[in-house]
């Protein structure tokens, strides 16, 4: 058995484009984007992959990195709030900022920023530094001061509109031992294995063609979203206060939220032109999330932060034709399933939530009468409505349209989504006067809602995977699978 505290990785940082024409391949010292410049000792071939992203033919040294990584020059952070738990991952620390990595393997630290712990000095690379092909670098931007704008901030309740995180932006920079096709996609930055995907094996005929329903989000603000890589390095509590907040969400709700919502956009009827940048944005998540799971990615973290992994990766692979992107190895534990499985309920229901850990094993609890729970059973039930659920309803109604139900591999987590989702409560006498949730039958985001109520009963019908498994405690360190036998 192992513990479940590993995570992933990193590239490079550049100013620039998004998902554009790979422009011209040509010898250049310098690179820029997103703010970030690398400066090479000569001259190097270069080009860009078709997010934008830049890669170089190696081996090239790095010479310099602006903004420099290094200490910073005062203490300057600003203020630290604490969550309702009364904690924080952040720390008054000087030694590193604008850091840069090379992951060749999934950690729990960081070598970006030191004021998010936990911080790992020996992950964070100097300049000069050689960069062999196969090696990707991640380059970032520290804040000056931690307060900053909510990365989906027209997605959040006011309170939420502004988050506390270290990092600023971050890009990838790719070495490579020969030229991509002009139509790559980035390999993932996770690794030293760069599979080149291209964009003309896209198997668009997968995508259903829905009518709307409900008020479609901007498409202009969603192609934001997936413009920018999003870093997945270390999955635990100090990444939501790591993540640079031009580039990506820092809590698993909303991660989930923005694939929910991009999924059910992408099953629209729009024409392809519409749905493009879009569609490139979640197969290269994808892609990247697949490099992280194939060294050390772990995603089963309580509450809700580390939902939303799975579903990109599956979506790469079907989308790309190519199911090495979704064989992943038994260590790459996902969220969405550790947190489903079958049993008896108590009242009635035959699959359940559980919380897993959060400062420490939890136990599950929805076998117990709510009579009968204790603090954490009741502030397992809160995370179970407030922070899961109701942002993994549009993977889920996308998946069944694509068939992927046997790939997924855990059957409990569309039952699971099939008993948030039910508008009849068969269990309302079995409830005893308590009343059901009133997050259930409906997603965070009214138009993944309206798309479930006005799309699920045309989904079609297909072979389940058979995969019955529960995560369990072993001991108060060490957890892994069980058998699960799913209710005839």
């Amino acid at each position: 058995m192992r513990k479940s505290f590993l995570i992933c990785v990193f590239t490079c940082v550049l100013a620039g484009t998004s998902f554009s024409e790979p422009g011209e391949v040509k010898e250049r010292k310098e690179l820029s984007q997103y703010g970030i410049t690398w400066t090479f000792d000569k001259p190097v071939k270069s080009g860009r992959f078709i997010t934008g992203d830049w890669w170089v033919i190696g081996p090239v040294t790095v010479t310099k990195i602006n903004p420099a990584p290094g200490k910073a020059d005062s203490s300057q952070m600003g203020q630290v709030k604490k969550d309702n738990f009364g904690e924080t991952s952040m720390i008054n620390d000087t030694s590193m900022r604008n850091g840069f990595m090379v992951v060749e393997k999934c950690y729990d630290s960081q070598g970006y920023d030191s004021r998010t712990q936990p911080y790992d000095a020996s992950l964070s690379k100097k300049v000069p530094y050689h960069l062999e092909p196969n090696q990707s670098i991640i380059s970032t931007i520290s804040n000056s001061d931690i307060a900053a704008d909510n990365f989906c901030k027209n997605l959040m309740w006011d309170k939420e509109k502004r988050v506390q995180v270290s990092l600023k932006a971050a890009a990838v920079l790719t070495c490579l031992k020969e030229e991509p096709p002009g139509n790559a996609f980035r390999p993932s930055y996770a690794g030293n294995e760069k599979i080149i995907y291209l964009e003309k094996d896209i198997k668009w005929e997968l995508l259903p063609k829905l009518k709307s329903a409900g008020t479609v989000p901007s498409w202009d603000e969603f192609e934001r979203y997936f413009q920018r890589p999003w870093l997945d390095h270390m999955c635990n509590f100090g990444q939501q206060e790591l993540n640079p907040w031009e580039n990506q969400p820092n809590y698993g709700r909303e991660y989930s939220r923005i694939i929910s919502i991009a999924s059910m956009m992408l099953s629209l009827d729009v024409p392809k032109e519409r749905k493009k940048k879009i569609l490139i944005g979640m197969i290269q998540l994808g892609i990247d999330l697949s490099g992280c799971a194939k060294h050390g990615g772990v995603w089963n973290m309580g509450g809700g932060h580390s939902s939303g992994r799975k579903w990109p990766i599956l979506f790469a692979g079907l989308m790309l034709g190519e199911p090495k992107i979704y064989d992943l190895p038994s260590s790459a534990v996902f969220h969405e399933d550790a947190q489903t499985y079958y049993g008896k309920g108590w009242f009635g229901q035959t699959v359940l939530w559980q919380l897993i850990r959060h400062h420490g094993p939890r136990a599950p609890y929805e076998e117990k009468p709510p009579s009968s729970w204790e603090k954490w059973d009741k502030t397992s039930e809160a995370y179970r409505s407030c922070c899961n659920a109701s942002g993994w309803i549009g993977g889920a109604l996308m998946a069944r349209y694509m068939k992927a139900i046997k790939i997924w591999g855990h059957d409990a987590f569309f039952d699971y989504i099939e008993r948030w989702m039910r508008p009849d409560d068969p269990y309302k006498s079995a409830r005893k006067g308590l009343a059901r949730p009133n997050e259930e039958t409906t997603a965070f985001d009214p138009f993944v809602t309206a798309m479930w109520k006005a799309n699920r009963g045309s989904a079609p019908n297909q072979e389940m995977s058979d995969k019955n498994f529960k995560w369990v405690w072993i001991s108060k360190t060490s957890e892994g699978w069980a058998q699960n036998k799913k209710p005839q």
